[in-house]
């Protein structure tokens, strides 16, 4: 049977960690581990905190079009037996300089990352909003659509 993204959110919910991949200027695909900020309720969009000058600000200047890929523990509600569950989120990023919206996306624990908080100079936030998220869980898989 397949999933609803009210599902896909359940199962994401402790998920924090994962990897987001962005298109170089050459072509070649980059990836590197982000947070969600403890900010791990999915409901279409993604948020992360990093610096201008980091590569993956440049790669989404080029093509805003992204992947994100999570890796739970737990599988879907409903799968029994699944040793976990994986979610790929296809997307658009956007870079966000408005100090604002870092503050509604704010924890306190990026503090470590932005000793200054949101004004730490340099500091950007990348918002991924979903486009389609394939799912996979023991031997089930399938697609939702978003936007």
């Amino acid at each position: 049977m397949a999933k609803t993204l009210a599902d896909i959110s359940e199962a994401m919910r402790d998920i924090d960690f994962c990897t987001l991949a962005t298109h170089t200027a050459g072509g070649a695909i980059g990836a590197r581990p982000m947070s969600n900020n403890r900010n791990v309720d999915f409901e279409g969009d993604s948020w992360f905190f990093t610096y201008e000058d980091r590569q993956m600000i440049a790669d989404i200047g080029g093509d805003p079009n992204v992947g994100v890929t999570y890796m739970g523990s737990a599988g879907i509600k409903g799968i029994l037996g699944a040793p976990g569950a994986f979610f790929h989120v296809v997307g658009t990023a956007q870079v966000i300089r408005d100090k604002a919206a870092f503050a509604e996306h704010w924890d306190k624990s990026l503090d470590r990352w932005f000793p200054q908080g949101v004004d730490t100079p340099g500091t950007v936030m990348i918002k991924v909003t979903a486009k389609r998220l394939h799912y996979w869980d023991g031997e089930e898989e399938g697609e939702v659509k978003l936007g």
